[in-house]
């Protein structure tokens, strides 16, 4: 089993930045890919990014393109999610996901964490 703990979330203004950092218990083959969703109230779970263990690949949802950076240290099984330029839209709780596929569909993620909430205020 797998463990993820997320971190850094919290209350921003429109316009200010925010880092979530996700840790890992352990490495395996099963967390190569990791990525975060995020879910607003009464909405679906949403892809955000996601990026993968061996090369770093990266890939973003277009809501958050140019915004958000998705970033990885294996060393530390950790990724983190760097987000600048924030609009009150991007208010939603963040959950850091972990799995063996680089999709963006959350019925591919195995390992979820328990979500950090972040708010952006106009």
């Amino acid at each position: 089993q797998v463990q993820l703990v997320e971190s850094g979330g919290g209350l921003v203004q429109a316009g200010g930045s925010l880092r979530l950092s996700c840790a890992a218990s352990r490495r395996t083959i099963g967390t190569d890919v990791m990525g975060w969703f995020r879910q607003a109230p009464g909405k679906e779970r949403e892809f955000v990014a996601r990026i993968t263990g061996s090369r770093g690949y990266t890939y973003y949802a277009d809501s958050v393109k140019g915004r958000f950076t998705i970033s990885r240290d294996n060393a530390k099984n950790t990724v983190y999610l760097q987000m600048n330029s924030l609009k009150p839209e991007d208010t939603a709780v963040y959950y850091c996901a972990a799995g063996g596929r680089a999709t963006v569909y959350a019925y591919d993620y195995d390992y979820w964490g328990q979500g950090t909430q972040v708010t952006v205020s106009s």
